[in-house]
């Protein structure tokens, strides 16, 4: 995979502010308000800022977090993990594999029928793509 490296600057230019906090700074937005939290289409959620497809509307499930929920990636190569300690919590750190923009984090307690996996993602990190347009 070809990564994507770019100043804060460059990008400051092509991020909203909002996903700038989200996916530059690691921030998190507010549970309950993401644009993708309740969506039940057919498709792919790819990164905000740099396109990578990261997660297919067949691994979306309702976990009832107030984030967009998924049980697996759709690609193991599409995502990385590190360990995040902060805010005084021991979380596994979601992010693009590709331009390494935060995406949220993922938890041991998703479907027991299927990974076990909750990657519980910021909307505003994502970019949903209907199964037409792929």
């Amino acid at each position: 995979m070809n990564k994507i490296e770019k100043t804060n600057e460059e990008w400051k230019q092509e991020l909203t502010p909002e996903q700038y906090r989200v996916l530059r700074e690691s921030g998190t937005e507010a549970p309950f308000t993401g644009e993708y939290t309740s969506l039940d289409k057919d498709g792919t959620y790819r990164c905000a800022a740099c396109g990578n497809q990261l997660f297919a509307s067949d691994n979306k499930f309702e976990s009832g977090c107030g984030w967009p929920s998924f049980d697996d990636v759709a690609n193991s190569e599409a995502i990385e993990t590190r360990p995040d300690t902060s805010h005084g919590m021991q979380r596994e750190e979601v992010i693009c594999a590709r331009c390494g923009g935060h995406l949220g984090h993922v938890f041991p307690d998703g479907p027991k029928d299927t990974t076990e996996l909750r990657y519980c993602i910021n909307s505003v990190a994502l970019d949903f793509k209907p199964k037409n347009q792929s």
